[in-house]
């Protein structure tokens, strides 16, 4: 295999690194070829981002004859070191927040639920320390984390509270009274502070790392090596920080691309140098050498669960002849929220339905107005966006998702999938020949209206990562690229390889009828107003659609079949006439435009 300038430097180099790989830029074989080039003897230890990495990474290790390297995650590496030497008892997730509640004897103060906001908050405490790199709980201010101005308030008012039952969960796991966590036994081991007995340490996804496994890296004296992408660090709702950024080592560079061409490394460059817009950014130059022509694997990638189902709904209710589909990390992850509360859940509480909900956070809830009151005071955005889910489509949702479910197929027949449906971050590390986007991703009219604002507050770590998300998919097509207009760049060149989606947006409104370019439209979600909507409700869906009760006129029928007709989507139809997405299908049916 013939290698390149730049990974032959890195092949060369001697004492501590770090590699700064753009995406698809061959940093897996890199490192293997670094492997190699050591001696025989040298005892090499590779950190994987996570088990199906870690998983891949030793089929490649083995491959290559290379016996002396061990391949672990950070948790798997912890675990060895904490858990097999003690008696602890691992949970297989995080404890929920009526299980913290129940745990801690958490009393409410009179108030809508204190007790589950209280729990709520405490487990994102203790998420946040076990990643950092304190020794004790008390060192953290928790109020840096929480950005929400009503949550901030409530916290504020419980702060001491919220304090002193963090570490006593955390002191009943270190006991062994309950369950440990696999954020705890992480911790735990960074605390130990162990030297671990390697000649070479090479940490792959350092853009991503936990600021707690980073110390303990730091602090090994065997030569070290971090790999990563500083444009692809996504993590930071994990408390992730980027190590290549503290890393004071010898910097290198992958800057050539192998995945795809050189549209897709020009779209890429463009999008990250809208970091310029809202703070300091050195620019890079991305070469794309990617040659494939294929465009058998297909996937569909969106920034949010509530974008990506929507699509999943709206592609699915216009292709009746798709039959094999698939979810990147399950389709029931998409449908459940990390507390544990499903999509039912949800409508069941919205209908009344009391006795058929299971989730004992939802179950204690007697409204959706007390939901919305819980998810305002945590910043639960996973809830808010399945509120939003079940105001769209109401009583339809076991009927959508049971004909979704038909149509799944499992891990080991991906291949046969016809269309693939991910989230950016269940995607990382991945590929495909085709990818399509939906239009949930931040924009360059949005940054550009962020610049202006001279009331902003939002952290520019957090809008950054915003822009690496966008990065992150669009890179991992290897071919061609189907971009909704509104996230291209501005003035962007036309390519062979990037089909623009048309999007009905206030501007072209005003123009006249949309005139689309090449390829289906996608739903236009607002995610950072999902958690703040106010109770949904036959008199306010009135108010808000206007048109949702009207006669249809001749006119909008003409309207509705020319757009359909060109392919615009039943939410993107929806939200430009003002109707419910039932009453556009039940239109779409009596105008026989179906085939």
């Amino acid at each position: 295999m013939e290698l390149t300038a730049e990974q032959e430097a890195i092949i060369r180099s001697t004492g501590p690194i770090k590699i700064n790989a753009v995406a698809g830029s061959g940093k897996t074989t890199t490192i293997i070829e670094y492997a190699k080039a050591r001696p025989k003897s040298s005892r090499i230890l590779y950190l994987a981002f996570n088990k199906s990495v870690r998983l891949e990474a030793i089929r490649k290790f083995e491959a290559a004859g290379l016996s002396n390297v061990q391949v672990e995650t950070a948790h798997s590496l912890a675990y060895k070191h904490i858990v097999y030497k003690s008696n602890y008892v691992v949970r297989k997730q995080a404890y929920q927040t009526h299980e913290i509640a129940a745990l801690l004897k958490i009393k409410g103060t009179g108030e809508k639920h204190t007790e589950y906001v209280l729990a709520n908050h405490i487990s994102k405490f203790i998420a946040y320390f076990c990643n950092s790199t304190k020794q004790k709980v008390q060192e953290l201010n928790y109020l840096d984390v929480v950005s929400d101005a009503k949550a901030q308030l409530f916290v504020k008012q419980h702060y001491a509270y919220i304090l002193q039952q963090t570490r006593q969960l955390l002191g009943k796991m270190d006991s062994g009274e309950i369950e440990i966590t696999h954020d705890f036994y992480l911790k735990k081991f960074q605390l130990l502070n162990p030297q671990l007995n390697y000649d070479y340490i090479l940490f792959d996804e350092g853009q991503d790392a936990s600021p707690a496994m980073l110390a303990l890296f730091f602090r090994q004296q065997a030569t070290k090596v971090i790999v990563g992408d500083t444009h692809q660090q996504i993590y930071g709702w994990r408390y992730a920080v980027n190590s290549l950024e503290q890393a004071d080592y010898t910097t290198f560079q992958l800057s050539n691309s192998f995945r795809y061409p050189t549209a897709i490394a020009q779209l890429a460059t463009s999008i990250l140098s809208w970091k310029s817009l809202i703070g300091p950014y050195k620019a890079i130059a991305i070469k794309g050498f990617g040659h494939s022509k294929q465009q058998q694997v297909k996937a569909i990638i969106a920034r949010t669960n509530l974008g990506l189902l929507a699509e999943a709904i709206d592609y699915m209710s216009r292709r009746k002849s798709l039959k094999k589909v698939y979810f990147e990390g399950n389709f029931n992850s998409y449908t459940y929220a990390d507390e544990g509360a499903s999509l039912y859940d949800i409508l069941n509480l919205s209908n009344g339905n009391r006795k058929m909900i299971k989730d004992a956070l939802i179950k204690e809830m007697r409204s959706m107005e007390d939901l919305e009151h819980y998810i305002e005071q945590t910043e639960d955005m996973q809830l808010g966006m399945m509120i939003e889910i079940v105001k769209d489509y109401g009583n339809a949702i076991p009927r959508i998702l049971k004909d979704i479910r038909e149509k799944q197929v499992e891990k080991d027949d991906k291949a046969k999938a016809e269309i693939i449906f991910s989230t950016v971050h269940r995607c990382k590390g991945m590929e495909y020949d085709v990818v399509q986007l939906v239009n949930d991703f931040i924009t360059e009219e949005k940054l550009q209206k962020l610049k202006n604002d001279g009331t902003n507050t939002i952290p520019i770590s957090k809008i950054n990562e915003e822009i690496n998300l966008l990065y992150v998919a669009v890179t991992r097509t290897k071919n061609v690229l189907h971009i909704p207009e509104t996230l291209l760049p501005k003035d962007f060149p036309d390519f062979e390889q990037i089909k623009v989606i048309p999007v009905i947006t206030e501007e072209n409104k005003q123009k006249g009828e949309p005139e689309p370019k090449k390829g289906p439209p996608v739903y236009v979600p607002n995610y950072k107003e999902l958690a703040t909507t106010k109770t949904y409700t036959v008199a306010t869906a009135r108010e808000k659609n206007t048109a949702a009760y009207k006669t249809w006129s001749d006119e909008a029928d003409l309207e509705l079949a020319e757009l359909y007709a060109k392919g615009f989507g039943i939410r993107e139809l929806a939200r430009h006439f003002g109707r419910s997405t039932s009453a556009i299908k039940l239109r779409i049916t009596k105008l026989n435009l179906t085939d």
